[in-house]
């Protein structure tokens, strides 16, 4: 069985409490206290590449990201990544040959994963399908439809994602 390769790359998805300074902040990723809950019958990964909130994130960040992904042996993997930009890292991933011969599915989440009424569960579990079943290329799994990469779009007013025309 084919191991899935999960790469976290920070986001609202792994944001986290820090009562002293009364604010929200990138920690450790969340996906493994998530994946810990699913019973999961598929070996996985997860590797920590990232802990920024996707409006800090740089070309040099989405390059970084599009080579680990051309570097993981994985023909599968999950990157979670902050809603505001992941559009604009699956066109990176896209453009830069990162996902050749290779599924790969962005997610993340508009609440922290630690929180109780988050879609954090939901989107990881959504990706994780997706992931397996898919054909070669780059996708987004949010809002329980899978995007492809190119095509879609964050709608910041409705808070969900979008098919792009």
């Amino acid at each position: 069985m084919d191991t899935i390769s999960i790469i976290a790359t920070g986001g609202t998805i792994d944001k986290i409490y820090f009562d002293a300074k009364s604010e929200y902040e990138v920690g450790p990723p969340n996906a493994i206290e998530v994946l810990n809950h699913f019973n999961l019958q598929v070996p996985y990964t997860i590797t920590s590449l990232l802990r920024k909130d996707s409006l800090d994130l740089t070309d040099e960040d989405r390059e970084l990201i599009a080579e680990t992904v051309a570097a993981d042996p994985c023909r599968m993997i999950i990157i979670t990544h902050g809603t505001d930009t992941m559009p604009e890292t699956a066109r990176h991933i896209m453009a830069h040959g990162g996902a050749k011969d290779k599924t790969v599915v962005l997610t993340g989440a508009l609440l922290p994963a630690m929180f109780s009424h988050t879609d954090a569960v939901f989107n990881i579990g959504c990706a994780l399908g997706a992931v397996q079943k898919a054909c070669p290329g780059v996708y987004i799994a949010m809002n329980g439809k899978i995007f492809m990469g190119g095509k879609v779009m964050k709608n910041r007013e409705l808070g969900r994602f979008e098919e792009k025309f």
